[in-house]
């Protein structure tokens, strides 16, 4: 994926996932006629988006200041090195640590297994200015928005949609609405 942006060390982010102006960014990226990109290599674009649920900071931070802040967080609480940050964020699947920003969002904070990044950051679930969402509706969604792009959503064209995308079709009422409405979310 090619980025105009820059994660400072030791913080690990995926804005793809986690930073809905990031993610409109993406998509009117690939839906201008000079950019267009094939169907296949929008799937594995999206493969880092993997299958679980999400949450996406929806504020009005930009991310440098959210790197700017967690990393000023760390460095008041004496934290920055690998190994205390290792620490107080703990090692288990289940471990981690949140903490507040600016704009009254809350953001999670991981420990990843990496040299260089070891701060894995995420906005929290039931954080304010975010929202949750599964995987394979914001693929749907950006599939859809990408390669379809009708106005008016019909079953058929979404699961077209998912179809390229490897997912099976919508059999659900529920499923097909959290679409639309990522949809209009990513429209606006």
């Amino acid at each position: 994926m090619q980025t105009d942006f820059y994660i400072p060390e030791p913080l690990l982010f995926n804005p793809l996932k986690h930073y809905l102006p990031f993610i409109r960014e993406f998509l009117s990226k690939y839906t201008t006629d000079e950019n267009h990109i094939s169907p296949k290599d929008l799937v594995k674009e999206l493969k880092h988006l993997g299958t679980c649920v999400m949450d996406i900071y929806t504020g009005d931070l930009l991310m440098d200041k959210i790197f700017s802040e967690v990393l000023e967080f760390l460095e008041i609480n004496k934290i920055s090195a690998k190994e205390l940050y290792k620490e107080w964020a703990g090692i288990n699947y289940n471990s981690f640590r949140i903490i507040p920003l600016s704009d009254g969002s809350q953001w999670t904070l991981k420990y990843h297994n990496h040299e260089a990044r070891y701060v894995h950051i995420f906005p929290a679930r039931l954080s304010p200015h975010s929202f949750r969402i599964k995987a394979n509706t914001l693929k749907s969604a950006l599939m859809y928005l990408a390669l379809i792009g009708k106005d008016f959503i019909s079953e058929d064209d979404l699961n077209k949609a998912r179809a390229l995308a490897g997912l099976s079709p919508i059999r659900e009422v529920a499923d097909a609405e959290a679409v639309t409405e990522m949809i209009e979310i990513l429209r606006r």
